[in-house]
């Protein structure tokens, strides 16, 4: 046992490391002074390089070839987390030290440059920037990719979802695409036969805001005494382990957004604060990857608060906060704005039925920008030809097209389909839960959602990587992963007389 023991001291010094990273990179996100980008790129490079080469170290090969040895020895829980501290390690060690901090330089830079891009509609300006991103990223994939034996852009999808192939995405990409045009028509013209949804009429005090995004926080399970709400260009959920740190931004004409967004990355937090805490600082105890994540903050922001029952709910509460007077406050005309189908440009405020094409979108061209097939500089054409294509929609500047989202500038390639991978999981969950507790809908009605996240901590969070993916999902819903739980989910909420 004592090279198993050996791992788990490095990688619980690694994981410190990778938590001080999560922290400035919040603060660069939302509080740090424009000037001092040039030092947090350092500092995010230099500590990531840190990191690095604890996990690449000449005698870590030896030492996981030790460990398993002696794997008659491990229970369950270290057999997995040895498992994981293996792909981690293999992801590391094929990717050279100097590449590592020079990437992490060029997403520093990019994201910065990015915000003042979308700001101006500027893809000009971007472009340098964002063509070194993804020079580094080629090659971060073709070098992973050679390691692992898997195409550049499979080696990136597994850096966010252990396992996750194009074979496994591709047909359920695909059957989910050929249905969505007619889902899209159907559901909106079952809205156009119905009578017209009541407007919100603001403005919305930011501050209103901010105090029942809190509340929702507390009531959904958020430990503020472990996390906190702040402010960022774009939503995210970031921090550290026991320091969970999530955003969203504010418009005073429309507080759904920010609320819906602050929901979203609830459910990402609830995941964070639910993993194993014997296990919080061992890769056993991550949560398994990006479609689980992502599928935890779909089901609580989609399946949950977008559920008739939780706007039952949301009605009263909203009308108080807000001083909102007549029907168009009531829970009937809440549930119809939440459920609104209509395309629009703005992937994180689509709805259930057009948000898979927003993603289709995307990993259509980040295949074809890792392939080489697609110039760098011919991406908003590209990407507002997708649009029209799958949207029906003519972008009229690239703020609302190419440059809305950070994930690129990021340094993200691969992270898009988890999204959707995320929705149909989170279809499948919410179903399984609902099916195994039938307090958890009469719960959302109160605003209780200890039924739904006694559910999710149990087969969900505290699994942390036990299992893989596709092992988790069985265990918890009955089968593998479907594109028919959700196609079913999406006919039932937005098709039903």
């Amino acid at each position: 046992m004592e090279a198993y023991r050996t791992l788990e001291e490095r990688f619980a010094r690694i994981s410190a490391i990778e938590d001080a990273v999560g922290v400035l990179q919040w603060d660069a996100e939302t509080l740090m002074p424009q000037g001092a980008a040039d030092s947090r790129s350092d500092q995010l490079a230099t500590l990531k390089g840190i990191a690095h080469e604890r996990l690449t170290a000449p005698d870590m090969a030896d030492l996981l070839d030790k460990a398993n040895q002696d794997g008659d020895h491990l229970d369950a829980w270290q057999s997995a987390n040895l498992r994981e501290m293996r792909r981690i390690y293999l992801h590391a060690a094929a990717v050279p030290a100097d590449l590592v901090e020079a990437s992490s330089r060029a997403v520093s830079r990019a994201e910065l440059v990015w915000r003042e891009a979308r700001q101006n509609s500027d893809f000009a300006l971007l472009l340098p920037h964002l063509s070194q991103v993804l020079a580094f990223q080629r090659q971060i994939g073709q070098a992973k990719g050679e390691a692992l034996g898997l195409s550049p852009y499979d080696a990136l999808l597994d850096s966010y979802d252990p396992g996750l192939r194009q074979a496994a995405i591709d047909p359920l990409f695909a059957e989910l695409g050929a249905e969505l045009p007619d889902l899209i028509q159907e559901a909106q013209e079952r809205q156009q036969g119905r009578p017209a949804i009541q407007p919100l009429d603001g403005p919305f005090p930011v501050d209103d805001q901010r105090r029942i995004g809190e509340r929702l926080m507390k009531a959904a399970g958020f430990d503020f005494d472990r996390g906190r709400l702040d402010v960022s260009l774009h939503p995210f959920c970031g921090g550290s382990t026991g320091d969970v740190r999530i955003t969203t931004r504010y418009s005073e004409a429309n507080f759904m957004s920010a609320l819906m967004g602050v929901l979203h990355e609830t459910g990402h937090a609830l995941y964070e604060q639910g993993r194993p805490e014997a296990w919080r600082r061992q890769p056993v105890g991550l949560a398994r990857g990006m479609s689980l994540h992502e599928s935890q903050s779909l089901l609580i922001e989609m399946q949950a608060c977008r559920s008739r029952e939780f706007v039952t709910y949301l009605s009263p509460l909203v009308r108080e906060t807000f001083q909102g007077e007549g029907p168009a406050w009531s829970p009937e005309n809440l549930h119809r704005i939440l459920t609104r189908v209509e395309p629009g440009f703005i992937r994180v405020d689509a709805d259930e039925i057009t948000y898979p094409a927003h993603i289709l979108v995307r990993c259509t061209l980040e295949k074809a920008l890792i392939a080489g097939d697609l110039p760098i500089e011919d991406l908003p054409s590209a990407f507002n030809e997708k649009v029209r294509q799958f949207l029906g929609l003519t972008v009229p500047d690239d703020s609302l097209g190419c440059l809305q989202d950070i994930h690129w500038p990021g340094g993200a390639w691969g992270y898009f389909p988890t999204y959707t991978l995320g929705a149909m999981t989170a279809a499948q969950f919410f179903r399984a839960a609902c099916r195994a507790d039938a307090a958890i809908l009469p719960g959302l009605a109160k605003g209780d959602f200890a039924p739904l996240r006694t559910w999710l901590r149990a087969n969900v969070h505290a699994k942390g990587s036990l299992t893989t993916t596709d092992q988790l999902l069985v265990a918890a819903t009955g089968q593998p992963l479907t594109a028919e739980v959700f196609r079913a989910h999406l006919r039932e909420r937005y098709l039903a007389p």
